[in-house]
């Protein structure tokens, strides 16, 4: 028997990360949504509809597409995003008792808005964040996180989360983001996991233990989300030094469930080396022997005496980095600044038969598992193309999770 496809909108979509990595099984993209904000020409979005087509795509800010009718968006089972990482607070309106919203053109509150108002709403939610996530902001650690979870908690769905770390399982980039699949508590697998033993749906039973097998170091704690979404921001883990949340958990009506796992995998591994593109690489990816010094600089350690633009003296210090990057080891994480000729401390640079030089665009595609010029467009530079892959995420992770959430939904 065929197996219905899982409908799936995607926000965030960037260049399509999650569409490729779902597409590998049994999911059909029925919405998706790119909207770069501080930019006029639209890059990720032509590459998305280059790839995809321009059917079921929205490039429009999805605030204004939520806050117009978020009945625009066709239903769907699923709901995936890598959203950006901001500051959820939440701020009360006095003559709204229900005037609980978060700041404007905060992401996170525009998905709030989906699953709140949608008289169909999502039966399943996959997002991703960096993990800084679970210990934001610095001065109440873990407060972001929580409310985020209470906001879920209260619009009737169970969480689980965990950090990955790619090339943890063999993927060739060492790139750590947080996953989360929520389940509505309508859904046959919140029932699961409300009759679960948590220790074991966290390292064994449950949807991400399936897909990254883990070993738990420590005992689940467990964490009570007290109060509304106003409280929680004004008082949440006040004055503690770490966060509550652990690097793997879940919560379900208002218990968080949380345990330190460390990864189980035994498997190839695949690293930078395996990656390159041996002897089609164009000069301008080379290093201009007088920028050397300027590289090597950068890249080094430093303790020097600098001045502040108001001239107030100040001791620095950092270490130095692994310079060339090492072949034999998954690759440092892409980050947005990667491409470009200027030198710079972040980087990735490796010895090549013919003198030191960049990462093509090709080779950050294969780091994060894309096709090979995914993102090579018309009127595309290859800055962007490598700015695209320092915002993107590894294929991989999700293309695993997204095979055991369909095993778990057609249980």
């Amino acid at each position: 028997m065929e197996h219905k496809k899982i409908r799936v909108a995607e926000l965030f979509a960037g260049v399509g990360g999650f569409r490729l990595g779902l597409e590998k099984s049994n999911y059909q993209i029925v919405w998706s949504n790119q909207w770069e904000p501080s930019t006029k020409t639209q890059h990720a979005s032509m590459v998305y509809e280059a790839r995809f087509g321009k059917d079921n795509h929205s490039n429009e800010d999805i605030n204004e597409v939520v806050t117009r009718n978020v009945e625009e968006i066709p239903d769907h089972d699923l709901l995936v995003g890598g959203f950006p990482c901001q500051d959820y607070s939440v701020a009360t309106t006095l003559h709204n008792s229900k005037g609980l919203k978060g700041k404007k053109g905060v992401l996170w509150w525009s998905i709030h808005k989906i699953l709140e108002s949608k008289k169909n709403k999502p039966k399943y939610l996959f997002l991703e964040n960096v993990d800084r996530l679970l210990k934001s902001p610095a001065k109440q650690r873990g407060r972001d996180f929580a409310v985020m979870l209470q906001s879920l908690n209260e619009l009737g769905y169970a969480v689980e989360w965990r950090v990955i770390n790619a090339a943890e399982y063999g993927m060739p980039q060492r790139r750590r983001r947080v996953f989360f699949i929520g389940y509505h508590k309508s859904t046959d697998i919140y029932k699961r996991l409300q009759k679960s033993n948590k220790t074991s749906w966290l390292t064994e039973e449950g949807t991400i233990a399936n897909a990254f097998s883990v070993a738990k170091t420590n005992s689940i704690q467990e964490v009570e989300l007290k109060g509304n979404l106003v409280e929680i921001t004004d008082n949440f883990n006040k004055n503690e030094k770490l966060s509550p949340f652990q690097n793997t958990g879940l919560l379900i009506k208002g218990r968080v469930y949380t345990v330190k796992t460390e990864p189980n995998y035994i498997g190839g591994k695949t690293v930078l080396e395996d990656v390159l593109q041996n002897g089609e690489v164009t000069p301008e990816f080379f290093i201009d022997e007088n920028d050397k010094p300027k590289w090597e600089y950068l890249k080094g350690a430093k303790k020097e005496k600098r001045k502040t633009k108001e001239g107030f003296k100040y001791n620095y210090s950092e270490g130095g980095m692994i310079y060339p990057d090492a072949l034999n080891n998954a690759s440092r994480t892409i980050i947005t600044g990667e491409g470009g000729k200027s030198p710079s401390r972040f980087k990735h640079v490796i010895v090549s038969k013919r003198g030191l030089r960049r990462l093509t665009p090709i080779e950050l595609e294969r780091l994060n598992m894309f096709p090979d010029n995914h993102t090579k467009l018309d009127g595309i530079s290859d800055t962007k193309r490598a700015f695209f892959m320092g915002n993107a995420l590894v294929v991989g992770v999700i293309e695993k999770i997204g095979e055991e959430l369909y095993k778990q939904i057609s249980r």
